[in-house]
């Protein structure tokens, strides 16, 4: 298994601790690069996040070899059975550990900018790191956070050998790897990117996450009013493809739009970023993603497969559905060219409870016989030049027996590429999400 960066691989590993999202977890990020790895980890579970400093006490004449290993708040870990055997004093190990701990303290207040480390007493604990080699950091890690009254402690990592994993198995009580390949020779020949992560970049990690936190706990407590707010890049998950995505949420938005993209298109299309550009202006929250993968999309039979772009899309109204973000939202689908008919198959589904659609110069036409079963009320946008498929849209509306409207841009061709178009296309797909996503009441956003 190949990662495509700390972050990339922190998104796959979260979705296998899924399960304890709602526990009483925290997230430690091994610094440096585990830390990135962890605050996707934290970010999925919605948990805590903290960095874990441990410091190997190494023997005087052989500083490789460990005697044992500290943490904060005085935990400590020794290994008298090496301190025999090497001969080492009391006073020996005293030394090291002065200036192990003046070390493990200044990287701690580095990397917190003075906030109170997070207290482990009774809790769990996920240890994460961006992978394993010998295991020795993460096995200390292991024992601090042990050490630091954890009730239960979780390793957590993207990759590791299979004899240093088997090892470990016996220092926690749940171990998390996603790969563990037997041609094993460092963590970094399995990411495509494995650059050297800096203090700056898990200072913002800790940062970022520790604000994240503090907002939710608020929006649970009563704080503010609708949903969390997030700008962020994402992973979907969809029938075992990962599609990537950008969820934008404002605090206090009462609904979310996702993006169904047109025929060779990507989440970067800039037709649908200034589309949700406008919605988000609104306060309505937007989801744009890739319904394909790079190698799909170079395929014309994936390109117009309308029942696979509809099954991607119920994929990810179901993992949206699941995010604290969007917990409760009533959800629309924007959809363009092909997309608009992906988004009306989905949303003809028994289950799909979806709240509005939008089609943009859309291909209704190849949702065939799923329109007459569209339960959500539909907006039909086409320009007044776009003549065959605006003969498209009056066919498909005629069978369509939920409400329904058909737009008409004048001057606009498919693309709405004339001046002014566009954004009008936008402002009637807005009016309608409003509506029939908030009741017709625009949300009043935390600033």
């Amino acid at each position: 298994m190949l990662f495509a960066d700390r972050v990339d691989a922190g998104r796959r590993l979260a979705e296998r601790l899924r399960d304890l999202r709602g526990a009483d977890v925290v997230v430690l990020g091994l610094p440096r690069g585990g830390v990135v790895v962890a605050r996707e980890v934290a970010r999925t579970l919605s948990a805590p996040l903290d960095v874990i400093v441990v410091r190997k006490l190494g023997v005087p004449s052989q500083p490789e070899l460990g005697m044992g290993a500290i943490g904060e708040d005085g935990a400590r870990i020794i290994n008298k059975q090496v301190m025999q055997l090497e001969g080492i004093s009391e006073r020996d190990l005293a030394a090291v550990e002065e200036r192990e701990r003046a070390e493990l303290e200044r990287r701690a207040t580095r990397f917190r900018g003075g906030r109170e480390r997070i207290p482990l007493t009774g809790r769990t604990a996920i240890v994460v790191d961006d992978g394993i080699a010998t295991g020795s950091t993460a096995r200390a890690a292991c024992q601090v956070a042990r050490a630091q009254g954890a009730a239960r402690v979780v390793l957590a990592v993207p990759v590791a050998p299979p004899d240093t994993v088997a090892h470990l198995r016996d220092d926690v009580d749940e171990l998390v790897c996603l790969s563990t390949p037997d041609a094993f020779f460092a963590v970094g020949q399995w990411y495509s990117d494995f650059r050297q992560t800096t203090d700056e970049e898990v200072v913002a990690c800790l940062d970022d996450a520790a604000s994240a936190y503090s907002r939710e706990q608020a929006a649970s407590t009563g704080g503010h009013n609708g949903l969390a707010g997030c700008d962020d890049e994402v992973l979907i998950e969809c029938a075992g493809v990962q599609l990537p995505g950008h969820l934008t949420v404002a605090r206090g938005a009462a609904g979310i739009v996702i993006f169904a993209h047109g025929s060779g298109s990507t989440r970067h299309s800039p037709r649908n970023k200034l589309v949700a550009r406008v919605l988000n202006e609104a306060g309505l929250g937007t989801l744009l993603f890739d319904l394909l993968t790079l190698e799909e999309g170079m395929l014309r039979d994936k390109v117009f497969d309308i029942e696979l772009l509809a099954d991607r899309l119920t994929g990810a109204t179901t993992w949206l559905r699941a995010q604290p973000e969007a917990f409760g939202a009533r959800i629309g689908y924007f959809g363009a060219s092909t997309g608009a008919a992906a988004a009306l198959w989905a949303a003809a589904g028994p289950d799909a409870d979806i709240a509005a659609i939008v089609s943009r110069g859309g291909r209704p036409d190849l949702a065939g016989p799923r329109l007459p079963e569209v339960a959500a009320p539909t907006l039909m946008i086409v320009g007044s030049e776009d003549h065959h498929v605006l003969d498209l849209n009056r066919a498909a509306q005629a069978q369509l027996h939920c409400q329904s409207s058909l737009a008409i841009v004048t001057g606009a061709t498919h693309l709405f590429e004339e001046p002014g178009t566009l954004h009008q296309a936008a402002e009637l797909g807005c009016e309608w999400f409003v509506e029939h996503l908030t009741g017709g009441v625009p949300p009043v956003l935390d600033q």
